[in-house]
């Protein structure tokens, strides 16, 4: 079983910065792709940005300039550096892992999702 526990939301101005934090831990043999989700209150879930163990990212165009994703891939753990925040920003942050496991095999995991609220 693999567990991703996320950390680092909050409430935050316009024009603030957040930074997110996921560690993935349990059975891993390795850690193929890690990225981050978000959905708001009425919108479907959608990629913010994703990293591959190569370090190839990939962002949304709406973040694409504000928002950095990075890992360590020692630690198993996948990091959102959000600056430049909107209104628009605002939900919850959900982290994605693509995990190889020992067993042989790849597999899909999520995290419990954190908030995320841009307001004044």
């Amino acid at each position: 079983q693999v567990q991703l526990v996320e950390s680092g939301g909050g409430l935050v101005q316009p024009g603030g910065s957040l930074r997110l934090s996921c560690a993935a831990s349990g059975s891993i043999f390795d850690i193929y792709a890690l990225g981050w989700y978000r959905q708001a209150p009425g919108n479907q879930r959608e990629l913010v940005a994703a990293i591959t163990s190569g370090g190839s990212t990939n962002y949304a165009d709406s973040v694409k300039g504000r928002f950095t994703i990075s890992r360590d891939n020692a630690k198993n753990t996948v990091y959102l550096q959000m600056n430049s925040l909107k209104p628009e920003d605002t939900a919850v942050y959900y982290c994605n892992a693509d995990v190889i496991v020992p067993q042989g095999g790849s597999y899909d995991y999520w995290g419990q999702g954190t908030q995320g609220t841009v307001s004044s």
